[in-house]
């Protein structure tokens, strides 16, 4: 159903994550109207925040959601909550053709980097967010597999524990997992290693990404210019995402040997990565959730526009 041309959302999960994607969605989306937020804490700021800008709510979770009077207008859903609740989520809304965005660990769906693989993918019932640290990473990783073969890539994500909710600090091990694999998945490295670093400085320093590829031979100029198209690719919906500093190189002479891919040697590519938030919900310097939320609506804006240029079925 479209209301004004737009597709009719939802938003299950009012915690912070839930509340910025909100906030975003009512400020910039083009193809998307809010259609209802959906919680389970009557009290949840989130929810009253909602409230207070006009947009419908619950406080009854996915069954609150599922019995609101314009349910049968809602197309697409983001899911802010957790991967146990994801699981049914998607069961429910699937039965009714609702489109899902999955901000979970719950990987139901292909692992997507809206840069990288969105097109692949836009015509799946469930896209999955990946984690923070693959948003920001996964795109250089990218980059430089379009010149040259990966054969091993590892990224350092370094977040303001300030910006690690209880969610996150009980998934570390999701994260590492999910993260990795997506590298190889997505980012074509052969072989992907991910780390996460919770930085306790005070004041709360922004999300920082570090990105190591160890690949094939191939021309250096080449690498830097693909990194740099894809840094300004992502910058389109994450204005705070920018590169440090210049691209390093360093020509690796002796073999190295490396779990499950064995021994190489090639051409080491480094990149520096920041994430400043945009500070529409969330303090500016949670970059890491800033990234998830710019990602999940520019994944929900496509959507809707592919979900705009089909034909009603009735």
């Amino acid at each position: 159903m479209e209301h004004n041309g737009k597709i009719k959302a939802a938003i299950i999960g009012s915690g912070n994550i839930g509340t910025d994607l909100m906030i975003k969605i009512l400020r910039h989306a083009q193809h998307l109207e809010l259609g209802a937020m959906v919680g389970i804490d009557p009290a949840s700021e989130g929810l009253a925040r909602a409230g207070r800008l006009g947009v419908p709510v619950t406080a009854q979770g996915i069954d609150g959601l599922l019995a609101m009077p314009g349910f049968g207008e809602i197309r697409v859903a983001f899911d802010a909550t957790s991967a146990g609740a994801h699981k049914r989520h998607d069961a429910l809304l699937r039965e009714h053709g609702v489109r899902l965005v999955d901000l979970t660990p719950a990987a139901i769906g292909p692992f997507v980097v809206p840069v990288v693989n969105l097109d692949a993918h836009i015509g799946a019932p469930n896209l999955n967010m990946v984690t923070c640290g693959g948003q920001a990473t996964i795109p250089i990783v990218a980059a430089v597999s379009q010149v040259a073969k990966v054969h091993y890539a590892e990224i350092v994500a370094s977040i303001s524990s300030r910006s690690a909710g209880p969610g996150t600090r009980a998934n570390i091990d999701e994260f590492t997992e999910t993260t990795s694999r997506a590298i190889e998945v997505v980012g074509g490295a052969t072989r992907g290693k991910a780390i996460i670093v919770l930085n306790p400085a005070e004041p709360p320093l922004i999300m920082r990404d570090t990105v190591y590829c160890l690949s094939e031979l191939a021309d250096t100029e080449a690498i830097e210019a693909s990194i740099d198209r894809m840094s300004a690719r992502v910058q389109a919906y994450v204005p705070g995402y920018r590169l440090k500093q210049r691209v390093q190189f360093e020509r690796v002479e002796l073999p190295l040997t490396v779990p499950g891919v064995g021994r190489i040697a090639g051409l080491k590519t480094s990149v520096f990565l920041e994430v400043e938030g945009a500070a529409h919900y969330l303090p500016s310097y949670a970059g890491n959730l800033d990234i998830m939320t710019s990602a999940a609506l520019a994944c929900g804006e496509r959507i809707a526009a592919s979900l705009r240029e089909q034909p009603e079925i009735h």
